[in-house]
């Protein structure tokens, strides 16, 4: 256990001392070197950056654990999250390169020529983005727990400060680097301990081909063991769908669509030289995800196997000289979180796993990744890696999204809308003011988050999908659509997205059962529908008023064309709002 303290420590006090070291040395001079890193970021960079922005603390920890505990309908989020970056790649990242501003709202506002354009956008920017971090932040949260064996909300604190110091001093080129560099660790971490325990459950080294080999010694596929070994303890099979077709579809559409509107993801393909280049960052980051996701299905299912082996056996054999132990070592480490408990319901001190009433153990699944190295008993240097790993994650995305929210409020509300007469270093001095203060929001929100982190984030993909992407799709695609439409459509969406997840996960007006769910739709799902009904609203709503101005028409035409963009004459021109 000390050793394992000992190397943990060395892992995160070691990646920390890099993000600050790197922080300091690439520290933001400017608003461009701030917003976009001064467009130079090499297109391999960029989709390692983007990569490491992108694969948050849903992706590290809570992906493999919903897979774990979910079995086969958890695969939706694989499906759904690099479904979406097809769909960057593709439909978005290339031409709001080309319109060459800084931000999401930036774009809102110019393309639909009006400010209170751009002042929804921004909220709808910071209503995302806040939801997302709060999932990042319980992340963060749950791999200080387990590291330093505190409560999950010191943790959160901690998590919080360290971001706040990269993330405000060096701004997106900070944080371009930074996230670099914690990619390079993330991928590390993820892949060691699935190696090691492939090699000891399947004795294949490569974790895909282990997920479909037979158990070591046996003629018994991996999954077939676990989904005997499930249905004896009266829990579903792990490779039977436990979700309806539909909400399977609407939720992994809701993804897609959330991946290609969420703006701390749309902002790193502004950091990169020329629109070719934006594509090719979506290339080479959906090639650095793979890595991972490719990887996650076999974890989730070690994981689940070797939980349920350690804490099903009965009483611990001890050593000589100790007492009998009714739990393993890990579970005690992970009990003192407050993110595993047991109640010895019938005082035989024997744990109980069950799925009926006389089960005694609650579990977090965000603990899943973290805790699967000290089930293994892998070496205590490979735990270590693993938090770092698992803080990396969660870091890397808060800081973009923090990005995301400063530069909303200092850029697009401050200087575009209510002090257009700032200055570059009045700006930047606004946009470090409103990184501080987002981040006491976001550590407020991931003090008490709705839910374990891949709904969370599932949440935040679900608003975005319902809000920008409608908004961004046609305002580069369809040169009639105007600003009173997208207006609508954006409102319609996000106000319809956001109240459903509120009844269900915040407010509890009604119980979060498919019985209750609109046309059998999860929360998780939802953002399809405001989706569909953000474009019902916003192409009627286009047709019956006032077309865009010429213009307007005219640079819509120039994205996607080789000719230089045309930027608008005015920003309150022609049938401004």
């Amino acid at each position: 256990m000390t050793g394992q303290i000992v190397w943990t420590a060395i892992f995160v006090g070691g990646s920390f001392a890099l993000y600050i070291g790197i922080a300091i040395w690439a520290r933001a001079a400017s608003t461009g070197d701030f917003y976009v890193a001064g467009h130079h970021v090499h297109p391999v960079l960029n989709g390692m950056a983007t990569a490491a922005d992108w694969m948050s603390a849903a992706s590290f920890l809570s992906m493999a654990g919903i897979i774990a505990f979910a079995g086969y309908w958890g695969s939706v989020y694989l499906m759904g999250w690099t479904g979406g970056f097809v769909l960057l790649a593709l439909l978005v990242a290339p031409y709001l390169r080309r319109f060459d501003k800084f931000t999401v709202p930036d774009f809102i506002g110019d393309r639909y020529y009006s400010n209170v354009a751009r002042v929804i956008a921004v909220v709808c920017a910071i209503f995302v983005s806040f939801t997302y971090i709060a999932g990042q932040m319980r992340g963060v949260g749950v791999a200080f727990s387990g590291f330093l064996g505190i409560d999950a909300q010191l943790g959160v604190i901690i998590g919080g400060l360290i971001v706040l110091f990269y993330a405000g001093l060096g701004g997106m080129k900070g944080v371009t680097y930074t996230q670099v560099a914690q990619y390079c660790v993330l991928i590390f971490a993820y892949l060691t301990p699935a190696i090691f325990i492939s090699m000891i459950v399947t004795g294949n080294a490569i974790p895909q081909l282990g997920f479909l080999s037979n158990v070591a010694g046996t003629d018994t596929p991996v999954l077939a063991r676990l989904d005997t070994v499930l249905t004896d303890l009266g829990f579903t099979a792990y490779t039977e769908n436990t979700r309806t077709t539909h909400d399977v579809f609407f939720i992994t559409l809701a993804l897609m669509a959330g991946t290609a509107g969420l703006p701390h993801v749309i902002i790193r393909f502004f950091t990169v030289p020329k629109a070719s280049d934006a594509r090719l960052s979506a290339g080479w980051a959906l090639l650095f995800i793979a890595i991972l996701y490719t990887t996650a299905p076999s974890i989730a299912a070690f994981a689940r196997a070797n939980f349920i082996e350690t804490v099903n056996e009965s009483v611990y054999d001890p050593a000589p000289g100790e007492e009998a132990e009714a739990t393993p070592g890990w579970f005690k480490e992970w009990e003192r979180t407050g993110l595993l408990a047991w109640d010895d319901k019938n005082d035989d001190g024997r744990l109980q796993y069950r799925a009926d009433e006389s089960n005694e153990l609650t579990v977090d699944r965000d603990i899943m990744v973290l805790a699967n190295p000290s089930i293994a008993n892998l070496p205590g240097w490979v735990i270590g890696l693993v938090v770092a790993g698992g803080l990396a994650a969660a870091l890397s995305t808060a800081a973009g999204l923090l990005l995301v929210i400063s530069s909303a409020i200092s850029h697009d509300l401050c200087r575009r809308v209510l002090f257009q007469s700032m200055t570059d270093t009045q700006e930047l001095l606004a946009a470090r003011l409103a990184a501080l203060g987002a981040v006491l929001v976001a550590i407020l929100a991931g003090l008490y988050p709705p839910d374990f982190v891949a709904a969370v984030v599932a949440f935040a993909f679900g608003l975005a999908a319902s809000s920008f992407f409608p908004a961004i799709l046609l305002g580069v695609f369809w040169d009639r659509m105007n600003v009173f439409g997208a207006m609508a459509g954006m409102i319609t969406g996000i106000v319809f997205t956001g109240a459903y997840i509120l009844a269900f996960k915040v407010f509890g007006i009604w119980p979060d059962s498919a019985d209750y769910w609109l046309w059998g739709i999860s929360p998780e799902g939802i953002g399809t529908l405001g989706m569909a009904l953000n474009f019902a609203v916003a192409v009627p709503v286009a047709l019956l008023t006032p077309a865009p101005p010429a213009h307007i028409r005219a640079m819509v035409h120039a994205l996607r064309t080789p000719e230089p963009i045309i930027e608008p004459a005015s920003h309150t021109a022609g049938g401004a709002v």
